[in-house]
């Protein structure tokens, strides 16, 4: 009978692509990756893989097992939800990947509603960006991250998870409440401030500078940085403009002028699980304390919209 560990293996070949990425994300040994998969070559009694120069390419018949193995991988999950259904109750450990701006304004309330009604769910969060959230999920170290998609950007769709929407979140222009920015009317009587921006690599840090630049912009990044807070703090020292999520006008926004910039942009919020663990009761559980977290931040009060 095949193994299922080393057929979550193999499937991880076909994602990763080499062995020696599989030991790094499973914290295994490149030789101990190497001899799992052997064996489960043995026991299928057929090639799975073959050496292609330096590197190890996946047979046509390891191509459909791993295929087949993300199918059992995942009729698997459904399996043990089904399970803890029957218990009645979530409880176990549920493992949430994040990025910042929804742990600040939304985890606390979440993890909050949680306690109080599944006593017997422990849950656990890390701080991630979407990517590296999304290669945990796959590789079984999260069982929910949260996501976010920026105006024009692709879409992060992964092959064998669930999305469910949270919410859309309204990004903001935020600048000093003194000095010339005070008086601004336009984005274009901007054009000289420095910004505070995330880095150019980041989805957020590249819908900034497009979203500058089709204006007419090209922006003085005086402050790179992922850290909206630190983006505020320096907005609200008189030292640069910065573009801020909706989720953390409400309370960290004071000092500042506060606008909504031409177009109206917001991004959209997600969560995101493996396929085989829609229907568990702790997912259940989280998404629909999300959801209520969400609910309670309210609408933003009105704001100045900026001409262009």
């Amino acid at each position: 009978m095949l193994n299922l560990h080393r057929l979550f293996l193999l499937r991880e070949l076909r994602r990763l692509e080499t062995m020696s990425a599989i030991a790094r994300e499973h914290s295994m040994s490149p030789s101990a990756v190497s001899q799992q998969l052997s064996q489960l070559e043995r026991e299928a009694d057929v090639t799975l893989f073959e050496q292609s120069g330096r590197r190890v390419v996946l047979t046509d018949a390891g191509v459909r097992l791993a295929r087949r193995a993300e199918e059992m991988l995942g009729l698997m999950e459904s399996a043990e939800a089904e399970l803890v259904t029957a218990q009645g109750e979530a409880g176990g450990v549920l493992r949430i990947a994040s990025f910042q701006t929804p742990l600040i304004a939304l985890a606390p309330v979440a993890v909050s509603v949680l306690e109080q009604r599944h006593p017997d769910l422990r849950i656990e969060i890390a701080q991630r960006e979407v990517d590296e959230a999304y290669d945990g999920l796959l590789s079984h170290r999260f069982d929910v991250i949260l996501g976010e998609e920026y105006p024009g950007g692709q879409q992060v769709v992964r092959r064998g998870t669930d999305r469910e929407r949270l919410l859309r979140d309204p990004l903001l222009l935020v600048v000093p409440d003194h000095g010339a920015a005070a008086d601004a009317q336009s984005l274009r009587d901007l054009a000289e401030m420095p910004w505070a921006l995330d880095p150019e690599g980041t989805r957020t840090g590249a819908w900034e500078r497009t979203y500058l630049r089709t204006a007419g912009i090209e922006p003085w990044v005086r402050f790179d940085t992922p850290d909206p807070l630190l983006q505020v703090h320096l907005v609200r020292s008189g030292h640069a403009a910065a573009f801020v999520p909706g989720l953390i006008a409400a309370e960290h926004l004071g000092g500042t002028r506060v606008l909504r910039p031409p177009g109206d942009p917001h991004r959209g919020l997600y969560t995101a699980a493996r396929a085989g663990a829609r229907e568990h009761p702790a997912l259940l559980a989280f998404r629909a304390a999300l959801l209520e977290a969400a609910g309670a931040l309210g609408d933003l009060p009105g704001l100045e919209r900026l001409g262009a």
